[in-house]
């Protein structure tokens, strides 16, 4: 099973956030750069795990980026220093932004 496919059928999230969004766009990384997520403004971008990528639709409120790549949901944490947390207990950890 591809890892994009393993990631997301591991993580159900709660859905619900606002729309907007457009002062995080950029590219985000985690530490290895086996997840990369590039965010564009007016809510598309993708997400890319080792390798796979998927273009994807978010929206987001002060607290929580909801990334919605192949009707698959993902929460990420909003950070005041702008980074971003994937799910708790996955293997995303911090993503700080790279550009």
């Amino acid at each position: 099973m591809k890892p994009f496919a393993v990631f997301a059928l591991t993580f159900v999230l709660l859905a619900g956030a606002a729309c907007g969004g457009d002062k995080l766009a950029g590219t985000y990384q985690n530490e290895n750069g086996s997840v990369v997520l590039d965010i564009k403004s007016g809510g598309t971008g993708s997400l890319t795990i080792a390798g796979d990528t998927k273009p994807c639709t978010y929206t987001s409120d002060s607290q929580t980026l909801k990334v919605t790549c192949d009707q698959n949901e993902v929460d990420f944490t909003i950070h005041d220093d702008g980074s971003l947390s994937g799910p708790p207990d996955s293997f995303v950890g911090d993503m700080k932004k790279t550009k």
